[in-house]
């Protein structure tokens, strides 16, 4: 048992500090990811935190619509911004967008309120490039159902929403076959490299001109209305009565243009979100004029940004975390499969499916599971997508041990708890430390995908270069966790010879 001791220590001791301390009572603001939606967030944000009553955060990049409506519906986050076309069609089912008033009422029952119109309808729409429209001579929707080569290339949330493809298809009797999905955030470079011919947009994008689209005319008005409203949990006005006011004041300030300008200065002039809303707000009458905004810099400011310390930290304590948790159960798990043969293919097999489980889907089950976003949704699925190589090594260690050897520790009467922590364990060390060298490695790829619920980590670069097709910032996310791997799988080779004892080590090379 000493050896497994001595393997939980270097996994414990790796993750002290890791942890971060209790947050204290805030407005939780979410933003879905895409670039207007984190300046959004943004702006609401530093409205809160104007106000003086309570400190803000913003929970960034939340994935899609249901994602971030399950941080909300369960307290993880108190407001996002939202649009009045999602909530009726995607969030209520609605056949047509009603008033607020009547949209409010609806959403009563699930605790949550719209409100606070900010002032501009992005809605959806497709385009294509401008010569492709002129040549095909394509204006409006009705169109494409004559020019059935046209390739498209939709966003997955466009793809999978009532108010999205399925029945823009039905409405306009299109003969596209439903496409693989395409990130939103590239695909004004696919089809500027002309990959695709067609992309689902919206209407305050700020690429349609730096790319000369051609928005083709709804003509048959299948979209509604998106007016850009705030979504909140029907307490926060009584809760926080003084950071409601500042946000109320948010009505009606920004149009159409200010929203494409907002979105070109994130994207287009690389701007950091934070400093385009802390531009747009000094704005405003009687508002402190702005520092220097903050651009996007080169690759290497990028990478040793400010940021990459706190983002080291808690990438690490997310895997290292997750790790000791994965020992804790998979090694007991593998030992259980290893003396009971009976329960081998349940242990081996659940452990398996576990893996199968695609990483974004598991966590937005464990939101509302846990009721709440961060680091501990993320810290449970990585804990469980860590346990197959720790289970399934512990059970192989063990069940190549010799059957000889154990029964020449029976015969010298040693009980079976004492031949498993003094025999059993010690020869099965190498081969379980391999199986735990495995799982951290592979964690640290996975805990990427821990930022799309707020959890942090080099994820948050990664997300953030996806929104913004920044390849810079996505790469100063990419590179440290590779870097981060690699470091890893070296300290393990390095540990090896201080947790395996010389005469249990498996010699590399055959001697001759």
């Amino acid at each position: 048992m000493r050896t497994l001791g001595r393997m939980l220590a270097v996994a414990a001791a790796s993750a002290i500090g890791a942890a971060a301390p209790a947050a204290a009572a805030e407005l939780h603001v979410g933003s879905k990811r895409f670039t207007e939606s984190y300046v959004l967030g943004e702006i609401i944000k530093q409205s809160a935190q104007a106000a003086g009553e309570a400190a803000a955060t913003h929970s960034q990049g939340l994935g899609n619509t249901a994602i971030v409506l399950n941080a909300l519906t369960t307290g993880a986050i108190d407001v996002y911004p939202e649009y009045t076309g999602t909530i009726a069609k995607e969030i209520l089912k609605l056949e047509a967008v009603p008033p607020l008033p009547e949209l409010n009422a609806k959403l009563a029952p699930m605790g949550l309120a719209a409100g606070v119109p900010l002032g501009f309808n992005n809605t959806y729409a497709i385009a294509l490039r401008g010569d492709d429209a002129r040549a095909k001579g394509i204006a409006k929707l009705s169109d494409l159902k004559t020019h059935s080569e046209l390739k498209l290339g939709l966003s997955q949330e466009f793809i999978g929403r009532a108010d999205g493809w399925p029945g823009l298809k039905r409405a306009y009797e299109l003969p596209f076959e439903t496409p693989r999905g395409l990130d939103h955030g590239l695909a004004y470079e696919a089809i500027a490299q002309k990959q695709v011919d067609a992309i689902d947009i919206y209407s305050t994008d700020a690429k349609l001109d730096k790319y000369g689209l051609t928005v083709l005319d709804d003509d048959r008005n299948y979209f509604p209305r998106y007016d850009a409203v705030l979504l909140y949990r029907t307490d926060l006005p009584q809760r926080l009565p003084k950071t409601w006011a500042a946000l109320q004041k948010l009505e009606g300030t920004i149009d159409d243009a200010a929203m494409r300008r907002m979105n070109a200065a994130a994207e287009l002039e690389g701007q950091n979100f934070a400093a385009v809303a802390a531009g747009f707000l000094a704005q405003r009458p009687g508002a402190a004029q702005p520092a220097k905004p903050a651009t996007a810099g080169d690759f290497w400011s990028k990478l040793f940004g400010p940021d990459f310390a706190h983002l080291t930290l808690t990438h690490l304590g997310l895997v290292f975390v997750s790790l000791v948790v994965s020992i804790v159960i998979g090694i007991p798990l593998g030992i259980l499969a290893a003396k009971r043969p009976a329960t081998e293919a349940v242990i081996l097999g659940a452990t398996g499916v576990i893996q199968t489980i695609p990483s974004l889907a598991l966590l937005a089950v464990l939101i509302p599971l846990t009721g709440r976003i961060g680091a501990v949704p993320a810290l449970i699925a990585l804990s469980a997508y860590a346990l197959l190589p720790i289970v399934r090594n512990t059970h192989t260690g063990l069940a190549q041990i010799s059957r000889g050897m154990k029964e020449a520790a029976q015969s010298l009467g040693m009980e079976s708890g004492t031949i498993l922590g003094k025999i059993e364990l010690p020869l099965a060390a190498q081969t379980i430390l391999a199986g735990i060298k495995t799982s951290a490695v592979i964690n640290v790829g996975t805990a990427t995908i821990a930022a799309f619920i707020g959890a942090g980590g080099y994820g948050e670069r990664i997300v953030t270069g996806l929104a913004l097709n920044d390849h810079a910032m996505l790469l100063a996310g990419a590179i440290p966790a590779a870097a981060l791997a690699l470091l890893i799988e070296g300290a393990f080779r390095i540990g090896e010879r201080w947790i395996i004892p010389a005469g249990l080590r498996r010699d590399r090379a055959i001697e001759p």
